[in-house]
């Protein structure tokens, strides 16, 4: 055979190879769960994100709660074998159970950034549960982070269970009259898959700068209020998937309200990022509170 021949066939022999080997992988593609693609996805986005932010609170993180609370750090749930704590707070005054909120950390996990707007929450009269969904653990860099964060999309009925035991314990521990879940970045997402847990028995919802979907399927059996609070310029949870998450509820007929806030990126209300803007973290907060005082039930003072 010459060697024009010979550099022929290596080069059909290579076409085929990639061909077939193209076709032994679509249907691997093909099958992939879709939802576990998006979180991967949404990991890199906020990966993006996050790049250059930090971990540490900074002083605006710290408001002080309108009346005096009582916290303590608790064990919640049991998952995987392993008790998971949280930070629960109440008002001091609280003679009655009120209505309870669980707050969902963002990528950073249950740090004192979270833990001070449980505590700013429960001064409006609420019980709070600050959940923790890295299992104890705090990311210092945003590479802790990602990997905290790829854990729960690799284990994500860990993180179900989690937020299962944290409804049950709020419900019959506390003796809540209603509950609502709030969440931020990773938290947000988490916020509304609280709602998907708990399509008829959550009151709530506030999910700031989260992962959303516009599955009609999914949204379908869910009849809780929902607060969606975004920024304009977030390029990780960009506003056309804001927006079609949007239309999926309206086409629907949901309880919603949607907010974008122009001239913001991701994690504006975050007081230890760059992108934190004050006058609409401000904004987003009293909104956040109006909402959740119409939705969930708060006992006459007597």
């Amino acid at each position: 055979m010459s060697r024009q021949n010979k550099r022929t066939l290596k080069t059909v022999l290579g076409l085929i190879c990639v061909v077939f080997c193209a076709a032994a992988c679509e249907p691997q593609q093909m099958t992939e769960d879709p939802d576990k693609a998006a979180a991967l996805e949404n990991v890199d986005a906020m990966s993006r994100e996050h790049a250059g932010d930090t971990a540490t609170p900074s002083e605006a993180a710290s408001i002080a709660a309108e009346r005096a609370v009582v916290a303590e750090t608790l064990a919640y749930a049991e998952v995987a074998d392993e008790l998971r704590y949280g930070h629960f707070v109440i008002p001091s005054d609280m003679v009655d159970p009120l209505p309870a909120i669980i707050v969902i950390h963002e990528w950073w996990g249950l740090n004192d950034g979270v833990r001070s707007v449980a505590d700013r929450l429960a001064g409006l009269g609420y019980i709070v549960l600050a959940v923790d969904l890295y299992g104890g653990k705090i990311a210092a860099t945003p590479a802790d982070a990602r990997k905290m964060m790829l854990d729960v999309v690799e284990n994500p009925e860990d993180a179900r269970e989690n937020i299962r035991q944290a409804y049950q314990f709020l419900e019959e521990t506390a003796g809540a009259p209603s509950i609502g879940s709030l969440g931020w970045c990773f938290g947000g997402g988490w916020s509304l898959n609280t709602a998907l847990l708990f399509p008829d028995e959550l009151d709530a919802t506030v999910i700031y700068y989260g992962q959303v979907t516009d599955d009609e399927a999914k949204l379908e059996p869910m009849n809780v209020p929902i607060l969606g609070i975004f920024g304009a310029k977030d390029k990780g949870i960009p506003v056309a998937s804001v927006r079609r998450f949007e239309h999926a509820l309206k086409n629907l007929s949901k309880d919603y309200e949607i907010e974008v806030y122009p001239g913001v990126g991701h994690a504006f209300a975050n007081p230890s990022g760059n992108n934190y803007n004050a006058e609409a973290a401000d904004k987003a907060w009293q909104r956040t509170v109006a909402f959740l005082n119409r939705h969930l039930t708060i006992p006459d003072e007597k």
